[in-house]
């Protein structure tokens, strides 16, 4: 396959496990990356979970995500076996039911020794299906997004068998707990051993802000030169144009104001506190009447939706459409639908799990929604370096109610009275995270690479 300048096109090799149409929180960049590197010239092939995961493990899909992948792209999806997640005994094999303690001890094994996570078997399905394709036509480079970190040990593993150069990029943290700030496995573990062997091999590696970047390179001192920062970024394509949300005194009568949270809701932040602070801002004459809505999916599997509803204090049975309490879950959005909710919205809460480490990637598309901002996170997490100059940021840099209660009330005067000139500046702090502009240094990285090797 050649450009339009009749070259051959650079053909990079991608792992994304978690790739459309899956709704796991990396997938945005994941599908972003694969369709950045297509519009530079790059013969894009993607290896992802197989649909069976999707479907009947994870639970839920987003077709209309699925539809926004370049068509350009190859994906393959190489097989997993669900041991592990499978808990319907009548599609267990005969020798499982036979005999299961056995089964599960020739299981363990497998995973201690070949590979330290449930996922082991798409890496070495992965590592099959590459070389199958790299005898036919020959890869130029491999990039690899983690988790689960067997894509890094699949791009290792490839490089040993072919030459073939790959880069590692962390969209999150292997070897430490975000949530803790601590390693994630103790000294003798071998998530140690595999990503010392990682790093070693790797032309490159990636983190998305500069904390985790000097974690790694404190731990790998010898490699440090070889990493970059690839931060995340909000993709135009599926963010059109946000207007400004409804009137907010239509008919002479003020309106009550949308606080939205759009994103999915997990055990690791701090919902309580959240909703807490929702409730005490809420008997303020700004606040009258103002609903805090809720989009997105409870939790990443469909079976822990009902500890985060009561966490939310909703009831997912009889809430109804048009309700006026104060907390409303509004259901799942597609991504491709985005847009409509932040137009809806007058304020909107950023509540994240975590520590210093911390950036998430839904920080990005609400900056450019230009809307006044409310931190529901713990102080000091890495996402107020991106929200820093941010006109419309309300931070109480603290998770006390009465704290965050305070910056919500803050944020609702500030939506009613917003000028179009701060707004323009909030979407303008905004635009340095494209996600084409982000993306910029990773494909030159990796044309560089690739370069480098052929002169040789």
């Amino acid at each position: 396959m050649t450009n339009r300048r009749g070259q051959r096109r650079p053909r990079v090799l991608y792992l994304a496990f978690y790739f459309p149409p899956s709704r796991a929180s990396g997938v945005y960049r994941a599908r972003a990356t694969a369709n950045f590197l297509t519009d530079q010239g790059w013969d894009v092939t993607v290896l992802a979970s197989p649909l069976k995961f999707l479907h009947e493990v994870i639970g839920s899909v987003d077709e209309g995500l699925a539809a926004t992948v370049d068509p350009r792209i190859r994906v393959e999806r190489p097989a997993q076996h669900q041991f592990v997640w499978e808990r319907d005994i009548r599609r267990f094999s005969p020798m499982r039911r036979n005999l299961p303690l056995l089964t599960r001890k020739i299981y363990t094994a497998a995973h201690d020794r070949i590979f330290p996570e449930h996922y082991y078997s798409w890496g070495l399905n992965a590592v099959s299906r590459a070389l199958r394709m790299h005898t036919r036509r020959r890869f130029d480079i491999v990039l690899a997004t983690g988790n689960p970190f067997v894509s890094f040990a699949a791009a290792w593993m490839f490089n040993r068998m072919t030459g073939v150069p790959y880069v590692a990029d962390y969209r999150d943290a292997w070897t430490l707990n975000l949530f803790t700030d601590a390693p994630a496995f103790p000294p003798e573990h071998q998530a140690w051993k595999w990503e010392r062997r990682v790093l070693s091999r790797a032309a490159a590696s990636c983190y998305v802000n500069d904390a985790l970047r000097g974690w790694h390179a404190e731990r790998y001192p010898s490699v440090a030169n070889r990493m970059m920062v690839i931060p995340n970024g909000w993709d135009p394509d599926l963010m059109a144009e946000i207007g400004e949300p409804p009137a907010l005194e239509p008919a002479g009568e003020p309106r009550p104001l949308q606080f939205s949270y759009l994103g999915t809701l997990t055990h690791a932040q701090p919902v309580e506190e959240m909703v807490t602070a929702f409730q005490r801002a809420r008997v303020h004459p700004e606040m009258a009447g103002a609903q805090l809505n809720i989009h997105g999916h409870l939790g990443f599997f469909a079976h822990g939706q009902s500890d985060i509803a009561e966490k939310l204090g909703v009831n997912l049975e009889e809430q109804r459409a048009g309700s006026t309490d104060a907390v409303v879950y509004r259901g799942p959005v597609s991504k491709t639908d985005v847009g409509q909710v932040y137009e809806q919205s007058d304020v909107l809460v950023f509540l994240a799990g975590g520590a210093r480490y911390v950036t998430s990637g839904k920080i990005f598309e609400y900056m450019a929604a230009g809307r006044p901002i409310v931190s529901v996170h713990a102080p000091g997490i890495a996402a107020t370096e991106v929200l820093d100059g941010y006109p419309l940021w309300f931070n109480a840099n603290s998770l006390d109610p009465d704290e965050v209660a305070q910056t919500m009330v803050a944020a609702a005067k500030a939506a009613r009275d917003i000028e179009p000139e701060q707004r323009r500046q909030a979407k303008e702090h905004a635009r340095r995270y494209r996600r084409e502009t982000v993306l910029a240094p990773l494909e030159q990285r990796l044309r560089a690479v690739v370069e480098r090797r052929a002169a040789k």
